[in-house]
């Protein structure tokens, strides 16, 4: 098997392409996947999806990373601003993980600004909508190989 990357979209996001188009965009969940698959194929790494409004599901799917997968991508959307439970579990998991936003979080409000997530990244990328998941992955690229 080659290199994986476990992709973790948290609570909302599901609903991507209808849920505050004038922020997100028109772009669904499932139009992420497939650009990142895709991305994933060209740069030999394997990609598994997953997305829950549960921020314990999230914390089941961070932990059962360890040993599955290389590396991890969250948007772990409003958990990212709430969950010491979702950071404990990205550092007990020992993976790197690239946390990603599609709006710029820093551009709305100021609850948005802070991140439980970023002191155990490896990385942050917001504002650049779906593509913010393509250059996450070429980073996350780079760590793992």
């Amino acid at each position: 098997m080659g290199k994986s990357v476990l992709v973790i979209n948290g609570p909302n996001l599901n609903l991507l392409g209808k849920r505050e188009p004038e922020i997100y965009g028109s772009t669904t969940l499932t139009d992420i996947e497939a650009l990142t698959r895709a991305h994933g194929g060209e740069i030999g790494l394997e990609i598994e999806f997953y997305q829950s409004n549960s921020e314990g599901e999230l914390v089941d799917a961070i932990q059962g990373a360890a040993g599955r997968h290389h590396g991890v991508i969250l948007n772990a959307a409003a958990y990212t601003h709430t969950s010491v439970a979702i950071h404990d579990a990205i550092k007990a998991s020992g993976l790197p993980v690239i946390e990603v936003h599609l709006s710029n979080v820093f551009s709305r409000e100021e609850f948005r600004h802070h991140s439980y997530i970023s002191p155990v990244a490896a990385g942050v990328i917001c504002g650049f909508g779906a593509k913010g998941y393509v250059l996450a992955l070429d980073a996350l690229a780079d760590i793992i190989k």
